[in-house]
């Protein structure tokens, strides 16, 4: 399974937001979209990833206050990416050695979609699953020993 799989799945919807604007506006589309992240975007180019884990940071940094901090001073601007291609198997390994949520999707230097470490849990869930349903009618199906004399 690819992430392209994933996307096509969960589809592509998109919250973006510029390293210039306020916190205070990151987290208000954060809490009103009920999303856990934003991507960070300048000038059409991918420059940074907001998580509620920066988010905690710079306000813990800030004195509990979100104040007139810019998305600049809090964001990860270092963001593990992936790429459509990318296999279901090395998302899961580079996401727990990254302890990463979210990974921005980029095909070169276009941005794709964002998935999330649930969205892979579910991914290979339903894999499972699909795969015990096909174990189970196979060995349903299997003839019993007396019929093969």
């Amino acid at each position: 399974m690819k992430v392209t799989d994933i996307l096509r799945v969960k589809g592509n919807t998109l919250f973006t937001i510029t390293p210039d604007d306020l916190l205070a506006e990151a987290v208000k589309t954060m809490a009103d979209k009920d999303i856990g992240s934003l991507v960070v975007m300048e000038h059409g180019d991918l420059v940074g990833m907001l998580t509620f884990r920066e988010v905690i940071v710079a306000i813990v940094a800030n004195g509990g206050q979100v104040g007139g901090t810019l998305v600049r001073k809090a964001m990860d601007d270092a963001p593990v990416t992936c790429t459509l291609e990318t296999d279901l198997d090395e998302i899961r390994r580079i996401m727990l050695e990254r302890h990463a949520r979210y990974m921005p999707v980029m095909d070169r230097r276009m941005l794709m979609g964002v998935i999330r470490f649930y969205d892979v849990a579910t991914a290979v869930v339903d894999a499972q699953n699909f795969e015990n349903t096909m174990l189970k009618a196979y060995i349903r199906d299997w003839p019993a020993e007396d019929e093969k004399n």
